[in-house]
């Protein structure tokens, strides 16, 4: 009978028959298959067929009707089984904490690998060379291959960012990798008995939080001397996390403080042009032309045109403000501007004068030493650090004597009226709306939420 057929149908026979073979040894019982497959041959055209039967109903169901399958393409002779995927090779990690006095080439060394090899790495490709910036703290992880061989190095800086080296064609090529952490908005507030640090830790918020508060209101209010028991602050900022875990804080989002009775708001916006900062509700910048102190410390003497000298014991106008602080400290420029003056000023010791604009300047005097680059000329922005705090000149002790003058006349800088910043343009002031109405409808929410809570946990 097997004459009746050609040879190659013969041989399609038996190959499908050792294929319906196979299938049936390896599939699963009747009790735990999703689908069974039986074919048929079609000895005259060549083919085989698929039938895939669904698992067996249930009683009173209705059968399922079989899918049938047909191979698009006939099984020939030539017909091969594909080849498994290739498995990427096994690799073995050696990771060490980063200490104080490591070097990268002792690093090395611990995970069993030589100089050279290190020298292979910093001189690959990308960011191959930023290897060589270690800091103690961070965690650099070696990759080994099954030869032995360095197949990568990451060193992790920070939960967020991991510098990774891998081996490509024979060369290493590093890649810094920045993880983005979620912000939520989270919502404190507080009333000030003694401090505004001790009411802000009382009312959850961290250090850097508390001095990004301060700084935000630092134009109008100083922290120093201007606040009083009573007054009260509010502030919805982000809370990151980073695999569904909070792990740190952001940005102050907006921020009402309550000062003296006079309440004082403050919305971050970030416009069109990509740049954030901090205004009012009307689109007034929180933020002065000038700061109100150029520096953290409390004042020792204050400007009096009528104060006697303590070193001359004479009647001698002290056009300016000191503050006590240590030597060393550093002292920020109160706004923009030029050096008109960098140098040594006779009683004012090492003295440098800024110029704003046509008709203000500022003067720092008594410094220990002055920053890097505080030339004639040069420009400095607000907030840079210009010089440190001493008691050079005709002085008591390390302080820093501060002037601020308005058309060459004296003026107290605590009390004077600063200048505003720019506040937001006309052009930009319908997308300030519409954001900032949202922030404040925002911080509603929480201040109701929070009370609500309040009430609750008294009851």
């Amino acid at each position: 009978m097997l004459k009746m057929f050609p040879k190659t149908h013969i041989t399609i026979a038996a190959a499908a028959t050792v294929v319906v073979s196979a299938a049936i040894l390896m599939s699963p019982s009747a009790d735990v298959e999703a689908k069974r497959m039986s074919y048929t041959l079609d000895l005259e055209q060549g083919k085989a067929s698929a039938i895939i039967s669904q698992k067996p109903q249930q009683k009173n169901s209705t059968p399922a009707e079989p899918v049938v399958a047909d191979q698009a393409a006939a099984i020939s002779p030539e017909t091969s089984v594909p080849a498994a995927p290739e498995l990427a090779p096994r690799l073995s990690w050696q990771t060490f904490d980063i200490k104080s006095g490591d070097t990268l080439s002792s690093l090395f060394k611990k995970a069993g690998f030589n100089d050279g090899t290190m020298l292979s790495v910093i001189h690959g490709e990308g960011e191959a060379d930023k290897l060589q910036r270690l800091y103690a703290g961070e965690t650099i992880r070696f990759a080994i291959g099954s030869e032995g061989e360095l197949a990568a190095v990451e060193l992790q800086r920070s939960r967020l960012e991991t510098l990774k080296i891998n081996i490509q064609e024979g060369t290493y090529t590093g890649q810094t990798e920045v993880r983005e952490p979620e912000p939520k908005p989270a919502y404190a507030s507080g009333t000030i008995d003694g401090s505004l640090y001790l009411a802000a830790r009382e009312a959850g918020l961290n250090d850097r939080l508390t001095m990004e508060l301060s700084g935000i209101f630092g134009w109008d209010i100083d922290f120093v001397y201007d606040v009083r028991k009573g007054d009260q602050f509010e502030v919805v900022y982000e809370e990151l996390y980073l695999d569904g875990e909070k792990f740190s804080t952001g940005r102050i989002l907006s921020a009402r403080f309550v000062n003296r009775g006079e309440e004082n708001i403050a919305l971050l916006y970030t416009d069109s042009n990509g740049d954030s900062d901090y205004y009012t509700p009307d689109g007034k910048s929180m933020r002065k032309a000038f700061l109100r102190t150029p520096i953290d410390a409390r004042i020792s003497s204050s400007f009096n045109l009528q104060r006697r000298h303590p070193v001359l014991d004479v009647v001698r106008p002290h056009e300016g403000t000191d503050y006590a602080a240590p030597p060393g400290s550093p002292i920020k420029a109160a706004g923009n501007g030029r050096v008109q003056f960098s140098g040594w000023k006779g009683g004012y010791g090492r003295t440098i004068v800024l110029k704003h604009g046509d008709n203000i300047t500022t003067l720092y005097a008594h410094m220990s030493r002055i920053a890097k680059g505080m030339k004639n000329g040069a420009r400095v922005k607000q907030g840079q650090t210009i010089g440190y705090v001493g008691s050079s000149g005709m002085v008591t002790g390390p302080h820093l004597h501060y002037e601020f003058r308005v058309n060459g006349s004296p003026r107290n800088s605590r009390t004077v009226k600063l200048p505003d910043a720019q506040p937001i343009p006309a052009t930009e002031m319908a997308r300030f709306k519409k954001h900032t109405e949202q922030q404040v409808a925002q911080f509603e929410t929480f201040r109701t939420n929070y009370q609500h809570l309040a009430l609750a946990s008294d009851n």
